[in-house]
């Protein structure tokens, strides 16, 4: 029998854990408690192996940027392709949020929503407004001063539940609130360690990728003589990591199988229809977030790769990817799916080792389409549920903060709620309301990392291409 190839495996293991999620749910109870059957045996798993994928990830981004620097030997063909990869970065960004803001524009998902629920929601904007007095108001619209409208207003003045915000919530508006306060120049410091073994610990990425810049244009600068060593050492070192990289790949399904299982029946509990109140607005919000993304990974690079990559076709392209893409639905995170990523681009996609190693572990902390549209798409989406109408120049501050905030992001799950909470407050919304997307959130950011990886593919394939003219 024909070996079935590894990403063919992949997809199976995810229909299997989607399947055995709805199973668990549906038959959990007190006499078979397999929710916490999953929770206690098959979910550990999947921690596993995005464990393993991250403590790969560091050295491998690491040595791999100290390699690509090696092999480059010229600080100006460095210089030209890092110009190169930033501003196509930047102005994929640009792209996403673009787009983003024309699927929620034209789709309106905060709009389609039973009227009920937008006037209370539009009630408790207003009240929210009126304790936060600094805050400018977006409009002139005064809902909760309609005499028909005093018994809601009570209502929802007395319900104290309405304040009440989940401890995740809580936190990533503390982390907001934090980086905010560390001034407008702070995304530049913090990209420069004081410790780099402290950097390596804490996976600060931007700190990481400073570090293996310098020390690799400073390796460059020496005499042969005084750096063979080293440069037989990080080139061996970096072979090292990659090869376990494809070790790990081999048990891959397996892994898959544990994380989507795990983290389905996490987010559905004991209770499918918990979200019931809301299920219309977050099902239209979220068809919104994939439409975009859609667009985005499957029109606009695949036509980028076309025209600036040499006549890459599509059908070449995505099969060349499609091992980076499913483990980056997996894991949710570009930094834990980097080594799967750069094996794929090497190896498949033909593009040089010196461009892989240089370009993709930048584009895994710098490039996060996917997470700026789904920002752009969300903050609207909200202000819509809540009856607030953005203008254009409203819609553009959105546009220039997301894709500030999307710069050196913490390239794990969910990180993208932080930065929302900024883009939020940038526009003058409740940052509490994340708390409303929060359920569905796990799951648009699996797929919003796949637009991620796919992007950092894009650039990788553009930038070579470019270089090899």
């Amino acid at each position: 029998m024909k070996k079935i190839a590894l990403h063919w495996q992949v997809v199976i293991a995810l229909l299997l854990g989607l399947a055995y999620s709805y199973f668990a749910v549906y038959t959990n109870s007190e006499s078979f408690p397999i929710n916490q059957f999953t929770s206690d045996y098959i979910s550990p798993f999947g921690k596993i192996f995005i464990n393993i994928l991250k403590m790969i990830a560091v050295p491998l981004v690491l040595f791999s940027i100290i390699a690509g620097i090696v092999n480059l030997k010229d600080v100006k063909k460095l210089g030209r392709i890092g110009t190169k990869t930033l501003l196509i970065y930047v102005g994929t960004t640009l792209t996403a949020v673009t787009i983003g803001l024309l699927v929620v524009n034209l789709w309106k998902p905060g709009a389609n929503v039973n009227q009920e629920t937008r006037l209370e929601k539009r009630i408790e904007y207003e009240l929210w407004l009126e304790s936060n007095p600094d805050i400018k108001r977006l409009d002139t619209i005064c809902v909760s001063c309609r005499p028909e409208n005093a018994l809601l207003v009570a209502e929802i003045k007395s319900d104290s539940t309405r304040d009440d915000l989940s401890a995740d919530v809580k936190k990533k508006m503390a982390d907001a609130a934090k980086s905010k306060a560390e001034g407008p120049l702070y995304p530049l410091v913090d990209a420069v360690p004081s410790n780099i073994f402290y950097a390596m610990v804490e996976n600060k990425m931007l700190q990481i990728i400073f570090f293996s810049i310098f020390f690799g244009i400073v390796l460059i600068q020496l005499p042969k003589k005084q750096t063979e060593s080293m440069v037989n050492l990080v080139e061996s070192a970096n072979v090292v990591f990659v090869r376990m990289v494809e070790i790990v790949m081999i048990a891959m399904p397996f892994f898959v199988f544990a994380l989507m299982a795990g983290t389905l029946v996490n987010i559905a509990g004991e209770d499918i229809t918990k979200l019931s109140d809301l299920l219309n607005f977050l099902l239209q919000y979220s068809t919104a977030v994939v439409i975009g993304l859609v667009i985005m990974a499957g029109v606009i690079y695949p036509i980028l790769v076309k025209v600036f990559g040499n006549g890459m076709g599509f059908k070449a392209f995505f099969k060349g990817i499609n091992k980076a893409q499913l483990t980056a639905f997996s894991t949710s995170s570009s930094v834990a799916t980097l080594p799967v990523t750069m094996e794929c681009v090497h190896d498949n996609l033909k593009v040089p080792e010196s461009t892989t190693s240089f370009v993709l572990p930048i584009g895994a902390t710098v490039n996060m389409d996917g997470t700026s549209l789904y920002q752009a798409v969300a903050v609207v989406a909200l202000a819509q549920l809540h009856m607030v109408d953005l203008s254009i120049a409203q819609q553009l501050v959105i546009v220039i903060t997301a894709t500030l905030a999307s710069i050196g992001a913490a390239a794990v799950p969910s990180a993208g709620l932080v930065l929302m909470i900024l883009v939020l407050e940038s526009v003058g919304l409740n940052p509490a309301w994340i708390a409303l997307i929060l359920p569905v959130d796990r799951i648009l950011d699996m797929c919003r990392t796949v637009v991620n990886v796919t992007g950092d593919a894009s650039v990788s394939v553009i930038v070579s291409s470019d270089e090899a003219q």
